[in-house]
């Protein structure tokens, strides 16, 4: 393994809970591959030749995931000792808690040895759950303890598969003492896999929302409700489809895996390193070429990949040392790779695993929120390139040298192929065939077209790109099985979220909350307004939106952007959309400040696993990732007021108002918060510049006719060059 690879996997694992491996040996590292493996051809299959029914194909693809999490992923010390202890012994009496309370609420009569044996593994549980280091292995041995916690994981799934006709055919919606029983285990083991996987942020949201369910009446005011026992909690979430086998797995399962496996794919065959170079033909030679190149090659390659720190850091290794050459500082070159690297995931044609999910629960096709995604993303890339040309300019720096930008002609003639699985599958998408069918082409084309420079003979003989053998196709079955399963488990965990949040209404009382607390600010505000240039509706909506992207940044802080968009747009969304705010905008707004989520500090794992590469500090990278992000800040507000953007209620005249309100409040803030154009900014055009910027977010005639104008003078102001002092 090369040096470079070497600080890839250390990076990822430092910085991405996802990714943490075990690096197996002998006989375990056979099993996982082949569970592994399997799990994935499994899938390939079915999204070619059809999917098994609702439950039993979530129930299959959870059965494997949930416990391959205990067989891949070693127990990670994320806490300081004692806290870790704390959190293991409440999480163990948690578990003790709901056996004990179930037993006592059945009223059936329950066979002794069904007693005591569910007990005696609830026990065990929970003694197994604790941070002993006996218990612990090693990271290239699984212990027994984690057998135990695999077969526990998987059986809750086997039992609704062995007994399928017989729980929801024979007797729909009764549930037995011995389907509670296994809905209990279900709960501690989805919380487990998810410890495992993501840290404990999310399982104990899941815990809270639990308790929310059975504590209802004896809350406070609004927060109130008329309470469920823990058997129908239970059976809520363990057996419906708005628990752990809810919307989110189901899409896992349908859908996102299928991606996944197909960027693994794309990525073995060599389609990383063409992005590279196209963005390198693209924008090398312009000032400040390879923070250019960085920016380009991390939102093509973050079409396929999918995760932000994973794209981060495999495109970091080559473009940040490349940056630092050049004269960029660390840190900047450090948040020029997290900042582009995290767009991928709003970046069509695939983005990330929460698009899926948003096509799924408003019920669009995919290939329509292809489209509505393009111009926000074009508007987020846009924010970038210009704060990375001015301070390239700031800087004096030039563009790459010649001879290290590949020819156009070269590029084509050597990886031709290579298009051809992303082309097909995008036309696939956009002729609104599913999208597991077109993933399934794109992986199955991914494999045949490796083999076209062996094919033709000679002629192939200068082309690039690895052909996929049975060796490197099981590799990449094996990997990209691995990639999938911490979205898998905290999918499932955030199955219990929304299973509350549909038992109780609690998203509706939240909206309540938020629509109140925004109307109050807005009056307050609109008392400042003595020329009534905005009307009511519109504050009141700005001040929604801005408590909805706090609440979007501190859960994106512990929870990865895919749970981060299901939890917010199940709870917050209803509060949007009670303000007047169309469905599409408030899930594509959700979704966009979860993604920010990932450079925004305390907790920002792409900007800190860049300054990794970059030996920079990171939370001041953090801080300029963030500023770099700025249109991933300004422009989720945009088509809220103005949904043109997305297409809804489409006029040429607001849409073309929308998008030059866009770019110029995106020329202004970047301008601002660079500090430079042709020379430096000052306090008080700074302070103009963020003032008229953020009002053309509303995209009003009338102000867009003062601030338009204002902030173009100001940056042709600055544009004049400093006098020659030499």
């Amino acid at each position: 393994m090369s040096t470079s690879q070497q600080e890839i996997d250390r990076l990822i694992e430092q910085f991405d809970p996802e990714s943490s491996f075990r690096r197996l040996a002998g006989w375990s590292a056979k099993v996982v591959m082949v569970l592994c493996a399997g799990l994935s051809a499994w899938h390939y299959y079915t999204a070619g030749f059809g999917l098994e029914n609702e439950i039993a194909h979530r129930a299959i693809h959870l059965a494997v995931v949930l416990g391959l999490c205990f067989l891949v992923f070693p127990r990670q010390k994320r806490m300081p000792g004692h806290w870790e202890w704390t959190v293991s012994v409440g999480l163990a009496g948690f578990y003790l808690f709901m056996g004990w309370s179930l037993l006592g609420k059945i009223t059936e009569p329950i066979p002794d040895a069904m007693r005591y044996t569910f007990l005696a593994v609830l026990v065990a549980l929970a003694g197994l759950s604790l941070p002993f280091k006996h218990f612990d292995g090693s990271h290239s041995h699984i212990p027994w303890r984690d057998w135990v916690f695999a077969a526990l994981a998987s059986g809750f799934s086997l039992y609704l598969l062995v007994f399928f006709q017989h729980i929801y055919i024979d007797r729909p919606g009764q549930h037995t003492p011995l389907d509670l029983m296994m809905g209990v285990i279900a709960i501690a083991m989805v919380i487990e896999a998810t410890r495992r996987t993501m840290g404990i942020f999310l399982p104990l949201l899941a815990i809270a929302a639990i308790f929310y369910g059975l504590l209802g009446p004896y809350l406070p005011g609004g927060l109130s409700h008329r309470g469920y026992s823990l058997s129908r909690i239970v059976a809520h979430l363990y057996k419906g489809t708005e628990g752990i086998y809810g919307i989110p797995v189901g899409v896992v399962a349908t859908f996102v895996f299928h991606f996944v496996l197909f960027g693994i794919m794309a990525q073995l065959t060599g389609l990383g390193q063409l992005f590279v170079n196209l963005a390198t033909i693209a924008a090398g030679r312009f000032s400040g070429g390879p923070a250019k190149v960085s920016v380009v090659s991390s939102g093509l390659f973050g079409m396929i990949s999918g995760s932000a720190i994973a794209n981060t850091v495999t495109t970091g290794v080559m473009t940040i040392p490349m940056m630092k050459k050049v004269g960029f500082s660390p840190r900047f070159a450090g948040a020029v790779e997290a900042s582009a690297s995290c767009g991928g995931q709003i970046t069509p044609p695939i983005m990330g695993a929460a698009a899926f999910i948003m096509a799924e629960t408003l019920g669009i096709p995919y290939n329509t929120l292809i489209l509505v995604a393009i111009v926000p993303a074009l508007l987020h890339y846009f924010a970038i390139l210009f704060m990375v040309h001015l301070e390239a300019k700031r800087l004096k720096l030039q563009g790459m040298d010649p001879k290290d930008i590949p020819s156009l002609s070269w590029v084509i003639k050597s990886s031709w192929h290579l298009f051809i699985p992303l082309v097909v599958m995008v036309t696939l998408l956009l002729l609104q065939f599913t999208p597991f069918l077109a993933a399934f082409w794109g992986i199955t084309l991914t494999v045949a077209c490796s083999w076209i420079p062996r094919l033709i003979g000679p002629l192939g003989k200068n082309m690039t790109g690895m052909a996929v053998g049975p060796q490197a196709l099981v590799q990449g079955f094996e990997m990209g099985a691995k990639a999938a399963l911490g979205i898998g488990a905290a999918c499932a965990c955030v199955g219990f979220v929304l299973g509350i949040t549909t038992l109780t209404g609690m998203g509706f009382k939240f909206s309540a909350w938020v629509i109140d607390v925004s109307g109050l600010a807005a009056q307050m505000f609109m008392v400042l307004d003595v020329f009534n240039w905005f009307e009511l509706k519109q504050v009141t909506i700005f001040f929604g939106l801005m408590f909805t992207a706090a609440a979007c940044i501190i859960m994106g802080s512990g929870v990865p952007t895919t749970p981060t968009y299901i939890i917010l747009a199940s709870i917050v969304a209803p509060a949007l959309a009670g303000l007047g705010v169309p469905q599409l905008a408030t899930h594509f707004f959700v979704f966009y400040y979860g993604v920010l989520a990932d450079v925004t500090p305390p907790v920002a794992l792409a900007a800190f696993a860049a300054a990794g590469i970059a030996r920079s500090e990171p939370m001041r990278t953090g801080m300029t990732a963030f500023r770099l992000s700025m249109g991933k800040v300004l422009v989720p507000f945009a088509f809220v007021y103005t949904p043109a953007l997305l297409f809804i209620d489409f006029t040429w005249f607001s849409f073309l108002l929308a998008t030059v309100c866009a770019v110029v409040a995106v020329m202004g803030l970047g301008a601002a918060y660079t500090g430079f154009v042709a020379r430096p900014i000052r306090k008080l055009s700074f302070w103009l510049l963020n003032a008229m910027s953020i009002s053309l977010v509303f995209a009003n005639p009338v102000v867009a006719a003062v601030a338009i104008p204002g902030v173009l003078l100001i940056l042709l102001w600055h544009s004049r060059p400093l006098p020659n002092t030499a």
